[in-house]
């Protein structure tokens, strides 16, 4: 899929002070992401705080989404859980004319087998309208889905188009670029090995600091797409820095206090999730001007 090639965003859910969300915020967000150069915008993943959004807050920032974009750019949806009959159910029933995509996470908690991963894929790939986008995010779930799993799953069913892979692994994405399908796209899910796992052949990013720094961030997928190493490296350093700060504490935290830099949001994160502390927001706040001036 041609709109899934590039830098992807996660988008988050600006909240207001009082813990409600703000609308206003997140068309403001969309714009500053189309206005500089990001070529597609994930809804409702993980980032998005999606665990602590009501089915009504959910919808509102589906439809706010829909708005502010005005079909400029093409748009995923999260649509994941470890309950496979539950994110079926979802697939069937919820309204997804407007998304190219579903970005559906591997099961967390449960801890399935390789088996129990691949049979929770089957059911969704046979209930989606859409294609599917797998999420390997171990780090988040307590199990990798493996490059086998993840190939047995590309070769058998047309729909599942895609792999965010976010285990953190250089050598496992290797693998999975190695034995893919051919047109399987291997997209990063960890910001910090986008450039590399491109280079390798991967097909872009689903990102966090690229909605931070959107213009400096698709400019470096892009120069790499285009095998322009050195000067996609030079991107790459000059934003390293803010990648672990802003998961420093947690996401999205760290990139909340960037938006809140930018004067794009407030920091506002709900709980179980804290803000950032003083240090960290002084440091995210300097960076962003560092960059900015």
């Amino acid at each position: 899929m041609q709109s899934l090639i590039g830098t992807g965003v996660a988008l988050i859910t600006p909240f207001k002070k009082d813990f409600s969300v703000d609308t206003e915020a997140l068309t403001r967000i969309v714009n500053f992401q189309i206005d500089n150069g990001i070529d597609y915008l994930v809804v409702l993943g993980t980032t998005a705080e999606s665990a602590t959004l009501t089915s009504a807050e959910k919808e509102l920032v589906i439809q706010t989404v829909i708005d502010a974009n005005k079909n400029r750019l093409p748009l995923v949806l999260g649509v994941g859980g470890n309950n496979t009959l539950q994110v079926v159910e979802e697939l069937k029933t919820r309204n997804i004319n407007d998304f190219v995509a579903v970005l559906s996470v591997s099961p967390y908690y449960n801890k399935p087998s390789q088996e129990g991963i691949y049979q929770h894929f089957k059911a969704i790939a046979e209930a989606s309208p859409l294609p599917i986008i797998l999420y390997n995010v171990p780090g988040r779930t307590s199990s990798n889905m493996l490059p086998s799993t993840v190939i047995r799953l590309a070769n058998d069913f047309k729909n599942i188009v895609a792999i965010k892979e976010a285990a953190g692994d250089i050598v496992q994405a290797m693998k999975l670029i190695q034995h893919k399908p051919k047109n399987f796209l291997v997209i990063s899910g960890d910001d910090m090995v986008t450039l590399p796992m491109v280079l390798a052949g991967g097909a872009g990013v689903i990102s966090v600091i690229g909605e931070g720094f959107p213009k400096q961030f698709s400019d470096m997928v892009r120069l790499g797409l285009n095998r322009k190493v050195d000067e996609a490296y030079a991107l790459h350093y000059e934003l390293a820095d803010a990648i672990d700060m802003i998961f420093e504490q947690g996401n999205p935290a760290g990139i909340k206090e960037v938006f809140k830099a930018l004067g794009l949001c407030e920091n506002v994160v709900r709980l179980p999730l804290v803000n950032v502390n003083e240090d960290l927001a002084n440091r995210l706040q300097q960076f962003v001007k560092k960059v900015n001036n």
